[in-house]
């Protein structure tokens, strides 16, 4: 078994070089599996392109590819197309989530086979949140309760920042899924395997806030509330599809 971490970056001059050191030096102590880090760069303008291929010269598990289209969902696409090794998933650059999850998500892997897709949650009552701000607490679960509601999500996250899956299935959801170019397209990505029934491990975690992020909450807001209106629709048409092939 091998595994592909996917870091989509855009303009991360000031922590790709840790997120990818901290993760490459992790894994060459606590990881027995081959790895790869894929730096999915989304059209940076700074100095993150020159970080990524120096990173790229010490760490030879480093690959950077450049993505012209900017955006999360593009990003992932790209590498999830791109990837080779059994287990592919993503993690955020600044590595809000604490990194000893990523071994745990590989044993998992290696030891279940009846779990495809490991999807990180804040909200369990095992996950420990540090430093969240009262106003993206409040996006946060806003988001939950509309994706529950309108959606019929299970999960008890949808954007932790910490995701993987077997290859196969992430090559499936890409199929079904649409061409939102945002952080969306992984929360598409979970609420369509949910209806596929692959079998989701929701994994608590020890996550801390970054307040350097560059996430926009109100344009992101909004996106969100369009998507959720377009989804809607599509499980609707879908749902009655099926029910006349039945």
């Amino acid at each position: 078994m091998d595994i592909t971490i996917l870091f989509p970056v855009l303009n991360e001059k000031l922590r790709l070089k840790k997120g990818i050191v901290t993760t490459a030096e992790y894994l060459r102590k606590n990881c027995s599996i081959p790895y790869k880090l894929m730096i999915l760069d989304n059209g940076s303008t700074d100095e993150t392109p020159q970080i990524a291929q120096d990173l790229c010269k010490e760490y030879e598990e480093a690959v950077y590819v450049r993505v012209e289209e900017r955006g999360v969902g593009v990003a992932f696409r790209e590498g999830i197309k791109r990837n080779t090794s059994d287990i592919v998933g993503y993690m955020d650059i600044d590595l809000s989530t604490n990194i000893r999850h990523l071994g745990e998500a590989i044993r998992i892997f290696e030891n279940r086979e009846d779990i495809e897709y490991i999807n990180g949650t804040r909200f369990s009552r095992e996950s420990d949140t540090q430093g969240r701000k009262w106003y993206r607490k409040v996006t946060s679960k806003g988001l939950l309760v509309l994706l529950k509601t309108v959606l019929g999500m299970k999960s008890t996250d949808a954007v932790c920042g910490f995701t993987f899956m077997r290859k196969n299935i992430a090559d499936k959801l890409v199929e079904v899924s649409g061409n939102e170019n945002g952080w969306f397209y992984t929360i598409e990505m979970l609420l369509r395997a949910e209806r596929m029934g692959v079998r989701i491990l929701d994994m608590p975690v020890e996550w801390q806030e970054d307040y350097n992020t560059t996430v926009k909450i109100i344009k992101t807001v909004k996106n969100y509330m369009i998507q959720i209106r377009r989804l809607h629709r599509q499980f609707r048409e879908e749902d009655k599809a099926d029910a006349k092939k039945n």
